[in-house]
């Protein structure tokens, strides 16, 4: 079958190109009790899997399905993976998926709290097409979808990849197809979209481990390993051998407890250069321009990066990546999807720059930032590569505030509301004939959103209701039944003398769908998005059409703060969004300043954005009694430990870097001079604190393990209780060897300690073995036989007589003799400890456990303790 025909089987071995397989058990077993559930956004519950498809209906009808020819059931609708590309029927999508086994691009790390940052690579996500635009990446050649004799790979990789085949770690599946090295012209990557010939001289088997470099839209991709998945809430178990639990402590936090329970967390790498970009699309906007949109940038981007606005709205999605260094995010949709996603961003407390990608009716904010008037079918990797360059600028939000106006209580208010649609205003504020256009357009949406489904009939729609309003000419009298102060100024009468029937404040200088009502003469400052001023602008019946044409309104003010009282129901819109207005009080003022992105431009005044600054980090200590004793709740450790100090550091720094500076910080205090030995703690990733592993220090950042505070453990210090119980004449010294799971003991008392640490991440146990010397076995109670070395190094249970010793022991006074305490990294009442994963050639041994020798060889009697 040529090369790929046997490439094939080689990926099935490719460990770079499956899941792991209790994923694809998992998959089995979650779906099992029905239908397969087809997704077309990522999923973000407990259930989710990395490398899940995501589907959409398709018309397209070029390429083939996916599953290959023998196993294609030939009916059904057309799905097709938005993240990868491929098709497949509805009928062949469980055959893809449990026969097949072809996952998507990988989209997450689903590999626990402790091993996250042990592997960040992202490798080559390779799919098999039968047709490829463009040019191959090694020879530079076109695609031919009907292969000719000099793409038809040659036979010599075939008896090689048979040969590393067996060489190839087993650990999961890419795909394993039935198309012949004919009908397939290319493999291409998903994430960097490299595409190859199918040949051995341009695609060679090593190409699958490679690392991917995420193509020429890698500063603004986030990778994969930055989004990690969360074990579920109670299965994060401690290492402590003494671990009280607190039954009570969930229904007392009630519904706090709640928002705790986090299914995925992001860990970024700090890095100057990348600057990665979160979209919030709006699948209805733009005539549902918005859902084609949503598949294209589930291509080109991570599809967790790209979020559905009808699924949760923007909230989960700028919780999540709040504190990531240098994020940009893209609101797609009209002026009222940037304002919602502004909202948000206020009351999350994080102030990214937004960038517009417009598809509403009127898009002045995208306008007024350079990025135009509408989407117009306009390629998204080159609207990426504008965000990713693009300048950074202020904008003055302005807040509204809202009270009855008690003096007109006689007026009819039946069909009017108490409140505003909106109570910030983004790009302007308005009452009077326009606010009463707006609300028709947005009644008659309401009642039949089918026709409402293009932009230029929208527009249209306005044109009509206008011009019925300039014949009608029904709010002549505005000023009539309203007075408005600016700066504390009374300009009122000269809304009278102008008879306007409309007042605008306009904080962008686009309104209505790219007009200019402003004119440059008017005021008494040019018009600036950041300057802290608002323009107040009046409009007639008349002027309103003629906007259209490049007109002007009447220019009345540039203030800081307004104040408006109305006597009577009065039509006002905020951001395009229109209601009828009880009479109020209506406070307006400058609430705060949004970076915005806008289109790059020469001699631009640039506002400063976040970047890498140093971070400004609290140290606090955490004393190992305080963690045995309130290790179960992180609110109460936090509460007890103790402040050192105040530390800045570069953010791309590591944990190893970071010790240095905590330790020239602990020396130059006087409280804790003493202190030497310590452990940093995570306090956000999991549901308790553990403590990172020193060697995996380097592997770290401050923002992983704390936001604005870093605890520190301490080491557990001998303490009174403890000591009492040691022998007067016993001495130890611990070594513990990196390389094997023991801890080494020398005693002067002819104790001999053994102690077996586990390799398990998650439960950490340990046993230990004691060779007590005859002498002491009679003083302390052991007076069994000794056991041969293969029995010490099986599992068993205790001798009968051993439960008996053992309280024997409790009851002994201070001079007898007890084990030692071992001063390890990893002893039984130690935190739990970020392990790395065992490898392959490191398991225990016999060999790997060593034992300590007395002084003169005694008769000794020896037992084996699993804690």
């Amino acid at each position: 079958m040529g090369f790929l025909g046997v490439s094939f089987s080689v990926f099935k071995k490719c460990p770079n190109l499956r899941r792991k397989k209790t994923q694809t058990k998992k998959r089995r077993t979650s779906e099992s009790g029905g239908a397969r559930v087809l997704r077309s956004t990522p999923d973000w519950s407990d259930a989710a899997i990395s490398g899940e498809h995501l589907w959409a209906p398709t018309s397209v009808s070029g390429d083939c399905c996916y599953v290959g020819d023998t196993e294609c059931q030939k009916h059904g609708s057309r799905m097709k993976c938005s993240a990868c590309k491929i098709v497949a029927h509805q009928s062949c999508i469980d055959i893809l998926i449990d026969r097949v086994q072809f996952t998507c691009k990988p989209t997450f790390r689903d590999v626990g709290i402790r091993q996250y940052r042990e592997q960040t690579l992202t490798h080559h996500h390779w799919v098999h097409r039968r047709s490829e635009k463009g040019k191959c990446k090694a020879c530079g050649k076109s695609f031919r979808r009907s292969c000719c004799d000099w793409c038809i790979p040659s036979q010599t990789p075939v008896e090689n990849a048979i040969e590393l085949r067996d060489d190839i770690d087993d650990r999961s599946l890419q795909a394993k197809l039935s198309f012949s090295s004919k009908e397939i012209v290319a493999l291409s990557c998903s994430w960097c979209k490299d595409a190859y010939h199918n040949k051995d001289s341009c695609f060679n088997i090593q190409r699958i481990g490679e690392e991917c470099s995420l193509g020429i839209q890698s500063n603004i991709i986030v990778p994969p390993s930055w989004i990690v998945k969360l074990p579920r809430r109670g299965s994060f178990k401690s290492s402590l051998r003494k671990s009280p639990k607190k039954k009570n402590t969930a229904k007392k936090k009630g519904k706090d407890s709640k928002t705790e329970q986090r299914t995925f967390i992001i860990k970024p790498i700090p890095t100057a250069n990348v600057k990665p970009v979160l979209v919030f699309i709006n699948p209805k906007s733009g005539g549902n321009q918005g859902a084609k949109l949503l598949q294209k940038f589930q291509w080109l981007l991570n599809p967790r990066q790209v979020f559905d606005l009808t699924q949760g709205g923007p909230g989960p999605g700028l919780e999540m990546f709040r504190k990531v260094p240098n994020l940009r995010v893209l609101a797609c949709g009209g002026d009222g999807t940037v304002g919602w996603v502004l909202s948000v961003l206020d009351r999350i407390g994080s102030r990214p720059a937004v960038g517009v990608l417009p598809l509403g009716t009127g898009n002045d904010l995208a306008r007024a930032l350079g990025w135009g008037g509408g989407y117009e079918d306009e390629p998204i990797s080159k609207i990426l590569a504008h965000i990713g360059e693009s300048d950074t600028v202020l904008l003055d939000r302005w807040q509204l505030k809202v009270e009855p106006n008690e003096a007109a209580s006689g007026e009819d208010t039946s069909n009017a509301k108490p409140e505003l649609p909106l109570n910030v205003v983004n790009n302007y504020f308005s009452f009077g004939v326009d606010a009463h256009i707006a609300l028709e357009f947005h009644e008659a949406r309401e009642a039949h959103p089918e026709k409402f489904n293009s932009r230029i009939r929208n527009k249209l729609f306005y044109g009509t209701a206008g011009g019925k309003d300039l014949m009608q000419r029904k709010w002549k009298g505005l000023a009539e039944f309203v007075t408005m102060e600016c700066d504390g100024k009374d300009y009122t009468p000269v809304l009278k003398e102008h008879k306007v029937h409309a007042i605008v404040f306009l904080n962008i200088p686009s309104y209505g769908g790219g007009t200019h009502p402003w004119n440059k003469s008017g005021g008494s400052a040019d018009p600036s998005t950041e300057d802290g001023l608002i323009e107040v602008v009046g409009l007639t019946t008349y002027q309103l059409p003629l906007l259209q044409a490049g007109g002007h309104g009447t220019c009345i003010t540039q203030c800081k703060t307004a104040k408006i009282v109305t006597t009577k129901v009065i039509p006002m819109q905020v951001d395009g969004e229109a209601c009828r207005l009880a009479p109020s009080v209506i406070t307006l003022c400058r609430l705060n300043q949004a970076t915005m992105l806008a289109k790059k431009k020469p001699g631009r005044v640039l506002a400063p954005q976040t970047t890498l600054d140093k971070l400004s980090l609290t140290v606090n200590l955490i004393t190992m009694a305080d963690y045995e004793r309130h290790h179960y709740d992180k609110e109460l450790l936090a509460k007890t430990a103790e402040r050192i100090g105040t530390l800045e550091i570069n953010p791309a720094a590591d944990l190893e870097q970071m010790r240095v500076l905590i330790q020239n910080m602990i020396k130059e205090s006087h409280v804790y001079s003493n202190l030497v030995d310590w452990w940093f703690v995570d306090s956000v990733t999991a549901e308790r604190f553990f403590r990172i592993d020193k060697a995996q220090e380097n592997l770290h950042y401050p923002t992983d393990i704390g936001h604005e505070n870093i605890y520190i453990l301490d080491a557990a210090p001998l303490t009174p209780d403890t000591e009492s119980t040691v022998h007067p004449e016993t001495t130890a010294t611990a070594s513990l060897d990196r390389t094997g799971p023991s801890v080494s003991l020398d005693t002067t008392t002819g104790l001999s300690v053994s102690l077996d640490i586990s390799q398990s991440v998650d439960t950490p146990s340990a046993g230990v073995s004691l060779d007590v010397p005859e002498s002491h076995a009679s003083e302390s109670g052991f007076a069994s036989p000794a056991r041969t070395s293969e029995e010490l190094l099986s599992p068993q249970t205790p001798p009968a007589n051993l439960g008996t010793s053992a309280s024997r022991m409790s009851n002994m006074p201070s001079k007898s003799l007890q084990p030692p305490k071992i001063p390890s990294l990893q002893d039984s009442n130690s935190p739990p400890l970020c392990i790395s994963p065992p490898v392959k050639d490191m398991q225990p041994s016999r060999d790997s456990i060593s034992r300590f020798k007395t002084r003169e060889p005694k008769k000794r009697t020896v037992y084996r303790i699993n804690l």
